[in-house]
């Protein structure tokens, strides 16, 4: 007798699903202590078992241990802790003003758990991308399955084996395997859903969900633009620049994807650009960071070899070992695949405009990104970003609006759906639920049937 292991996995993970829905019934995640002491055990997870996160990162992708900390563990930390001590705040209703014709009712909102959600993470940073959502679902009182990336293996290894250990293992399940698992498990019909990828997959993503109307926050990437104006510090904006495009081998969704500078500078950009890739990656091939797998490299390798730019720095690549060196191009043709995909990776092109309004007309006809980055005075900074949409923006600097709880993090159009981190995470997974309670008299027989001529004249005066 032969078993269908793709209908028994179904089976179990609606089994999972089941049970999670008995333990939202029984009450207990909506109770401050569950929430709070869930938060605590992400905290704790992540700083006492610090050691194995870093092994695991290591054995996933060859993350260097500072990189391990900074990427996955402390932002983490930070997420938690922040979520946790601002708790309270966040739960207690919100009363609001009523019009006066309805005195003398009293309105709130109270912000309510949604019940089950399923968190389906990415491999670039495996512990990070799961963990964090996570503070936002169970800060919001919700039971959670959290599906970690078969593309980083070790890293799923253990968040199934940490998981229980340090959070609740009842409420908060830890479900491994590849792609037809997340769309078996978006076909159940989960709560809330967020996933965090590639654009494609999440409108698969969107697609599977649509089925059983599960909301979705899509956390997708997009070709992130960086504006280098003619009154940038160029030293500064290259360091920075360089900085983000070697972590991870530039496998981050938040990474520059390619520059937009004003000619006046170009060439001394691409200059510091080139000296601080070289001194922040290594001339030595073994220290570039690797490709994650034979298919992302091929695809990053091509970009290189079939551009129409100017090659200016890096290009070497290493097939046996899946490295590629940090490479800069100048002005590829705008039909190059270098421009016309998201890159993830450690290759940067960088295009030549005369004006900021070139700049700007240049971006705006590509479809909306994840980041847009602007080095230049505050002034300019502000014109930029008030011109240009984007999923969030930083004056002067990279990717810091990610790692701090106090702002939203998310896309626009193309780029994501929905945000999270801190309050906007909390609310992403509360029902924001309007509650009015007035009392039995004053009850006046002027808004019931049958309506009079002069009950309606009045009514059109005070309604």
């Amino acid at each position: 007798m032969t078993t269908d292991v793709s209908a028994t996995t179904a089976g179990t993970n609606a089994d999972v699903l089941a049970q999670l829905r008995d333990v939202f019934e029984s009450g207990r995640t909506r109770r401050p202590e569950w929430r709070s002491a869930q938060l605590r055990g992400i905290e704790q997870l992540v700083s006492q078992r610090e050691a194995r996160i870093v092994e695991a990162l290591d054995a996933d992708l060859r993350r260097p241990p500072f990189e391990a900390w900074m990427g996955d563990i402390m932002v983490t930390a930070h997420e938690a802790s922040y979520a946790r001590r601002h708790l309270g705040a966040w739960m207690r209703p919100k009363r609001t003003w009523l019009p006066l014709v309805q005195f003398p009712a009293r309105g709130s909102v109270r912000y309510e758990p949604l019940g089950a959600a399923l968190i389906v993470g990415a491999w670039n940073y495996p512990i990070y991308l799961c963990l964090a959502p996570l503070v936002a679902a169970v800060a919001a009182g919700n039971c959670v399955v959290v599906k970690p990336s078969e593309m980083a293996p070790a890293s799923s290894a253990l968040l199934a084996e940490l998981v229980p250990q340090f959070l609740d293992g009842d409420a908060i399940r830890v479900v491994e395997g590849g792609a037809d698992t997340t769309q078996q498990l978006l076909s159940l019909g989960f709560d809330h859903a967020l996933f965090t990828g590639g654009t494609e997959v999440g409108k698969r993503v969107m697609a599977t969900a649509a089925e059983t109307l599960t909301p979705v926050t899509l956390e997708l990437g997009g070709k992130n633009p960086v504006v280098v104006t003619r009154d940038a510090d160029i030293e500064v904006a290259a360091r920075r620049i360089a900085w983000l495009k070697v972590v991870n081998s530039g496998q981050t969704c938040i990474a520059p994807d390619y520059v937009v500078a004003e000619d006046s500078v170009r060439d001394e950009l691409v200059a510091e650009l080139s000296r601080n890739l070289v001194a922040f990656s290594g001339a030595d091939i073994q220290s570039w960071s690797p490709i994650v797998n034979r298919r992302h490299y091929d695809r990053l390798a091509d970009m290189i070899s079939t551009s129409r730019g100017t090659i200016v720095s890096g290009g070497g690549v290493d097939a046996s070992s899946l490295r590629i060196e940090p490479t800069i191009i100048v002005d590829p043709d705008t039909s190059d695949s270098v421009m016309g995909e998201e890159i993830f990776g450690p290759v940067l092109p960088v295009v030549t405009v005369k004006t900021v309004d070139d700049a700007v007309r240049f971006i705006k006809a590509r479809p909306k990104p994840l980041a847009l980055y602007v080095f230049s005075s505050a002034r300019i900074g502000r014109d930029i970003v008030d011109r240009v949409p984007s999923g969030g923006a930083v004056i002067n600097h990279v990717a810091v609006h990610c790692m701090m709880p106090q702002l939203p993090f998310g896309g626009v159009g193309a780029s994501g759906i929905g945000v999270y981190h801190g309050r906007w995470g909390f609310e992403t997974f509360s029902h924001r639920r309007a509650v009015v309670t007035t009392s039995a008299r004053p009850d006046p027989r002027l808004v019931y049937p049958p309506y009079r001529d002069w009950a309606w004249r009045i009514l059109r005066k005070v309604l």
